[in-house]
């Protein structure tokens, strides 16, 4: 992925600066890692990954993201229209992208919450309906699937809640491809199977903001590890 080192959509996000600013006992800026962002700025390398808890602010950076990038913030590529209810923050109003001279402006954002309202949005101007006749996972799949050949920023906003272990590592390939081919990929995940490409660039979102992390020492990992080798321990207060 060297080669294309110098050709990511996304390099960086900032504060704008021509952007009244965003006071910081204002939400989202009362998040630390949004608040940290607007501080200090954010680096995007090939395969960026965010993990946290809920309500570390995952998916209020992402959306922004792309919304800043020219993508709908309810999901879908830079040619969505569609819009249920705006329930998004205006923090894309106040971001400065930094991009490559020669990078994609193609881009294509997932976002699992609210993406049955957007395969009906597709349904509807296709007259086709056939999302009506699938899982939500299998309609899922088949969307980034069939959007393979665009080249650009793909962002994936907690994907995982859409698919099973074996989804999640179909999608997985899926994003190898986008990398092999030139995209770039951010992504939101709870999942440890998403984060685990070694060349993925990982930050963890929590209290103290946002930091550098290797997989090995993300908490969403030693929690999962601990749990799996004995699930007894997690469960026994449970049948007390």
């Amino acid at each position: 992925m060297s080669a294309f080192a110098d050709m990511l959509p996304l390099r960086r996000i900032t504060e704008h600066h021509l952007a009244p600013p965003l006071e910081r006992d204002q939400w989202p800026a009362t998040i630390p890692a949004v608040r940290q962002v607007l501080d200090e700025g954010l680096d995007f390398s090939a395969l960026t990954v965010l993990v946290g808890e809920n309500g570390a602010g995952k998916s209020t950076l992402v959306e922004a993201i792309a919304a800043a990038f020219g993508m709908n913030a309810e999901g879908g590529t830079v040619n969505a229209m569609h819009e249920t209810q705006a329930t998004e923050s205006k923090l894309n109003e106040h971001l400065q992208l930094v991009r490559s001279a020669g990078g994609s402006r193609q881009g294509v954002f997932l976002r699992a919450e609210t993406m049955h309202g957007h395969f009906a949005y597709l349904d509807s101007i296709l007259s086709r309906g056939k999302h009506n006749f699938q899982s939500h996972g299998e309609s899922f799949i088949e969307f980034f699937t069939d959007r393979a050949p665009i080249n650009g920023l793909w962002i994936f906003d907690e994907a995982e809640s859409a698919l099973s272990f074996n989804g999640c590592l179909m999608l997985l390939s899926h994003i190898s491809d986008l990398l092999r081919a030139g995209s770039q990929v951010i992504l939101s995940t709870h999942s440890p199977i998403l984060a685990s490409l070694p060349q993925a660039t990982i930050y963890e979102l929590g209290d103290w903001g946002i930091r550098r992390s290797n997989y090995d020492e993300l908490d969403m990992v030693r929690s999962w590890r601990s749990f799996l080798d004995a699930p007894g321990r997690f469960t026994r207060h449970f049948q007390e």
